[in-house]
């Protein structure tokens, strides 16, 4: 067996009071402060290093509830995280309840969906509090019985003595409440799994499945209002006045005000994300009056300053953030980027001598790749429900980060945190953009005002035109080349509005001698965050096409060139350390082993696939690896594609079936992100406001066939979310080029046929 000693000094595992009726109720938190109100023992409490949370409780009648402290957008964590619970406690799936928890911040710690972190966090933690409960159940077995608890086996939910005495977790759940709750239980050796590794249904399918109420717009209360936003037309805008004598004469209007979602001098969290401060609210008995009656508003906008205000960032730091005036277009936003990718920029990371081999070069081969700005367009519009009384806030609907908003929420509405209490529904979709909580707190302030429940409502066209996007990116690649073909020198310049996508250490990092990574911003008032894999799902496409046609240039097969670009880091460690760390931001092994696996799986070296139009690209981030071939044809003179094989390195893959659809899923989004995503600007005004003008993917679009295969390994979970997703754009743009005979160097690929802007 194995065991795990937690190291960290913070209380983590809490044993309750028994349940009424009998019963064992056991909680694990999440660097939590203030456990006085459980009313329990310090000396019963554990200490544990992983931020996570959750709760376990037994029932006499051996059921067994898993609380799941993330929110769930379609990752499946509500499966996948109780199985983590399960394995450990060693009770019969069956048996297993699944709940979403309450947002708790001090019993549950950081309650977020992003980064691949949900496994990846709560690996230990939850392993813990299964088998703390497992120890403590089979040591009230003992007591009852007056045996070793060495002679008691636990499995399936069911306790059994060497003598033949049974009883189940049930049985023994009121007797084990009064058991210290041990600080080091023993594990499973990962040999003995019986729950992690087999695919278990997802607990909400069948709700989902036959339309039952678990999500934000399915939220109901007595006399609540339906809300909805007017924000300014153009970024670089704010609202100067307005009439609303129309408006309120129209059907079921209720109210028609102003709010201001940050008011000058708040200091803002990192989460605060915001596009205009100032807006207009209509409130009124249904969504089609509200949405009516906006139409009706008659508002004035005026150009908004220069904003300049303090963010609290990570550590307690805090930064001066700058908006700036002006309304922006996509076609200067071009400009601009070319003119400051000429200009030297902020060095990022530099090994060797690039400069001279550069000039010493026999051939130099130089690309740039550019992407617009992109909108999350989750299938569920943005909204959330909101009742705000002077005794506190009672809130529900789609996020990936409540905990983070609860803060600034209560600032806004002038109450205590503790009297905020957010249920965390599941999410039509996520991918970053409920990971900020501007929608809640307008939510929050309306309800306030309004002195009614309301839910806030986005249309598609508030949405897309009042969005956080992916930003705009840039990067020019760079590579030398001496008389032999021989790689001699690698420099990326990348840039971006706001940010750049430049990740200076992972690959090709540390396989070639002489490098340089630098990187350039450009300042912008159109508001970006989070997007799947955030920077990767860019700087992957562009580094890997980069390095596919390095490798046409030089006479080798992409894989084989990839691999061998890895193994001249596995050959020269010496060159790889800075300050005793490794340097190189990637592990070799994990990312050659994805490419050998798809390599195999995709039959790549078979002579009867050597005419197939195929495309490969492999990428590490977010701490997994993964590597995509893909299989295009053309039809009616169109690209089509017609098979992906993939390849994952994740670690223990918990649930096979959810893993799966995960990959599948990053796939057919990667698939219609790249060859159709844009969202451009004309004088602060998005072009594109609703489907018929921003292009999705569509069904006869999607591959015939998504094969996936993950490595094999005992390797903690990594992570999984994000990783899939950035290799595809490169692996798409290869096999384009196969297939249609020009390279792509702008994204969408599809509205960029000629591979020119």
């Amino acid at each position: 067996m194995e065991s795990n000693i937690n190291k960290q000094n913070r209380r983590s595992f809490l044993k309750s009071s028994a349940l009424s009726g009998g019963g064992l109720l056991l909680s694990f938190g999440w660097w939590s402060k203030s456990m006085a109100a459980e009313k329990v023992e310090t000396a019963n409490i554990a200490e544990v290093w992983h931020e996570l949370t959750g709760f376990i409780k037994i029932a006499t009648n051996n059921k067994v509830t898993i609380m799941c402290p993330n929110p769930e957008f379609g990752q499946n964590v509500m499966t996948s995280l109780p199985m983590i619970v399960a394995e450990e406690l060693d009770v019969d799936w069956n048996n297993v309840t699944v709940e979403m928890a309450a947002t708790n911040g001090q019993k549950f710690g950081r309650q977020g969906a992003g980064g691949s972190m949900s496994i990846r966090s709560q690996w230990n933690p939850l392993r813990n509090a299964g088998a703390a409960a497992r120890q403590m159940l089979v040591e009230a077995a003992a007591q009852t019985w007056g045996v070793s608890a060495d002679s008691i086996t636990a499995k399936a939910g069911v306790l059994t003595h060497s003598s033949g005495k049974k009883a189940t977790f049930g049985e023994m759940a009121t007797k084990a409440a009064t058991i210290a709750v041990p600080k080091t239980p023993k594990l499973k050796a990962v040999k003995d799994y019986t729950i992690i590794r087999n695919s278990k249904k997802n607990v909400e399918g069948l709700k989902v499945l036959t339309g039952k109420p678990l999500f934000g717009l399915d939220q109901k209360a007595d006399g609540m209002l339906i809300a909805m936003i007017v924000h300014p037309p153009a970024f670089g805008m704010m609202l100067k006045s307005y009439s609303d004598t129309a408006a309120r004469k129209m059907p079921g209007i209720k109210d028609i005000f102003t709010i201001e979602l940050f008011p000058t001098g708040f200091e803002r969290g990192g989460f605060d994300v915001r596009t205009f401060d100032k807006l207009i609210v209509v409130v009124g008995k249904s969504t089609w009056e509200v949405m009516n009656a906006k139409k009706q508003i008659e508002a004035q906008w005026e150009e908004a300053p220069e904003l300049k205000e303090m963010v609290a960032g990570w550590g307690g730091r805090k930064n001066e953030e700058i908006t700036p005036a002006g309304l922006e277009s996509t076609s200067v936003h071009l400009e601009k980027m070319q003119e400051m990718a000429k200009k030297t920029a902020r060095q990022l990371r530099k090994d060797g001598d690039p400069e001279t081999a550069f000039k010493n070069a026999a051939q130099i081969i130089e690309r740039t790749y550019n992407a617009p700005f992109l909108a999350h367009n989750c299938m569920e519009p943005m909204n959330f429900f909101a009742h705000v009384t002077a005794e506190g806030a009672t809130m529900a609907g789609p996020t990936q980060g409540a905990g983070g908003a609860i803060g600034t929420i209560a600032s806004r509405l002038g109450l205590p945190e503790d009297k905020i209490n957010i249920t965390m529904t599941r999410m039509g979709g996520g991918f970053g953009r409920r990971s900020y909580g501007h929608y809640m707190i307008e939510a929050a302030l309306i309800s306030q005002q309004a002195k009614a429940p309301i839910k806030l409502i986005y249309t598609r066209e508030d949405d897309m035109t009042y969005g956080i996007y992916r930003p705009m990116y840039t990067a020019t690649y760079r590579a030398a080349l001496d008389a032999n073909k021989k790689l001699i020198g690698f420099h990326i310049n990348g840039g971006g509005i706001p940010q750049n996508a430049v990740h200076a250490d992972r690959f090709p990092a540390g396989a070639v001698d002489n490098y340089l990574a630098e990187g350039w911003e450009i300042k912008s008032n159109i508001t970006v965050g989070f997007f799947r894999a955030p920077g990767s799902n860019f700087i992957a496409a562009a580094e890997q096409s980069f390095l596919d046609e390095l490798a046409e240039a030089m006479g080798k097969d992409p894989i084989d060139f990839r691999l061998e670009l890895l193994q001249y880091v596995k050959d020269h460690p010496e060159n790889h350390k800075s300050a005793g760390q490794w340097d190189p931001k990637y592990d070799i092994d994990r990312y050659a082993g994805v490419l050998k696996l798809v390599k195999e799986k995709s039959g790549w070296d078979k002579p009867e696939n050597k005419n197939k139009n195929t495309g490969v690209a492999a990428y590490y981030c977010h701490n997994s690896y993964a590597a995509h071939v893909v299989e295009m044809v053309l039809k009616d003179g169109q690209p089509y594609v017609e098979r992906v094989t993939s390849a994952i390195d994740c670690g223990i893959v918990v649930n096979p079936d959810a893993a799966k659809n995960m990959v599948q899923g990053a796939v057919v989004d990667g698939i219609g992100t790249a060859l159709f995503g844009s969202l451009t600007m004309k004088n602060g005004v998005t072009d594109q406001n609703n489907f018929n003008t921003y292009r999705m993917i569509r069904m006869n679009e999607a591959p015939k066939e998504v094969d996936v295969h993950f490595v094999q390994n005992d390797i903690d979970p990594t992570g999984l979310g994000e990783p899939p997703y950035p290799p595809l754009f490169g692996a798409l743009a290869n096999a384009l080029y196969k297939t249609t005979g020009k390279r792509f160097y702008n994204q969408p690929y599809m509205a960029n046929s000629d591979g020119k802007s």
